[in-house]
């Protein structure tokens, strides 16, 4: 099992940058593949991006491909996202999941962090 904590978020102006952390506990981090959602208000929750358990797989949403970049330091336990360019409609609850197995974009992931605010003004 593990236990997903994202920190990172923020107000920021459009146009700005931020970058999320994801820390996980237990000593199994580098055997689970890592996916960023975001839920905006009103809206159901979406794929950002995903990276496989060593980062030789990495996959993007189109809104989000060329500005956001996930990776991950499995000597840390910790995933990022960084996010530049950011855009009002980027303001969301960002969440990070693990799932043991592939990368994938749906939301078959098995844990889930609080989530961390995101918002971008105009």
């Amino acid at each position: 099992q593990v236990q997903l904590v994202e920190s990172g978020g923020g107000l920021v102006q459009a146009g700005g940058s931020l970058r999320l952390s994801c820390a996980a506990s237990g000593r199994t981090f580098s055997t689970y593949a890592l996916g960023w959602f975001r839920q905006a208000p009103g809206k159901e929750r979406e794929f950002v991006a995903a990276i496989s358990r060593r980062a030789g797989s990495i996959y993007y949403a189109d809104s989000v491909k060329g500005r956001f970049t996930i990776s991950r330091d499995n000597a840390k336990n910790t995933a990022y996202l960084q996010m530049n360019s950011l855009k009002p409609e980027d303001t969301a609850v960002y969440y990070c999941a693990a799932r043991q197995g592939v990368i994938q974009t749906a939301e078959t992931y098995d844990y889930w962090g609080q989530g961390t605010q995101v918002t971008v003004s105009s």
